[in-house]
């Protein structure tokens, strides 16, 4: 189907222009969220009549967009949740979720204004982002930990996923102690070929 968008939409187009799209999408996305109109003789010119009021509202909401970014893009929201040992979350985070997360920060977002190919299933930092706008978009870090004293080890640059923060053990350096060893041994077995060698030349 062919239609006329009434605003820039992602990888789509931009206001004005004729695109073709599946009818589902439209009839169930674009048209009840006045976001295009079926292209056709009479549209188009409702269109063009109405063009500089569209670009006019677009401007206003763009501009109340950016404002919003101004005060969330690159903020941490702490999202706890309980996980294995090995981060495993028992569940995931949706886009739901981190809606409900921000809008209880006081910013209002819905959930398909988060931008996640798939649910969060590990605990760790993790980048999403947000369209505020078809024309503002903003990164923020969802830090998922089992404990808040996890998220601010995690915050810190620590990775509670990493086998030494699992098993609770610390990667020592090898001692010089056991390559002096393995040296001297290493040296004790030269010196007795060399005198099985010396027995038999005799």
């Amino acid at each position: 189907m062919d239609v006329i968008l009434l605003e820039r939409i992602a990888r789509l187009g931009q206001m004005g222009d004729t695109v073709s799209v599946k009818d589902g999408f439209a009839r169930n996305f674009l048209f009840p969220q006045g976001k295009a109109l079926r292209a056709n003789e009479a549209n188009k010119k409702k269109f063009e009549n109405e063009r500089a009021q569209l670009e006019a509202r677009n401007l206003e909401r763009k501009s109340e967009a950016q404002q919003v970014a101004d005060k969330l893009d690159g903020k941490t929201f702490v999202v706890i949740r309980s996980a294995g040992e090995t981060g495993q979350l028992y569940g995931s985070v949706s886009t739901r979720d981190i809606a409900d997360i921000i809008t209880a920060e006081g910013f209002t977002i819905i959930r398909t204004q988060v931008e996640l190919n798939h649910p969060i299933k590990t605990i760790g930092l993790h980048n999403v982002a947000v369209n505020l706008h078809p024309e503002v978009q903003v990164n923020v870090t969802i830090n998922i930990a089992r404990s808040a004293e996890e998220a601010e080890r995690q915050a810190a640059g620590e990775d509670l996923t990493s086998i030494e923060a699992i098993y609770g053990i610390e990667e020592q350096p090898l001692s010089e102690e056991i390559f002096d060893e393995e040296g001297a041994e290493h040296e004790a077995e030269k010196k007795a070929e060399e005198k099985t060698e010396e027995t038999k030349a005799e």
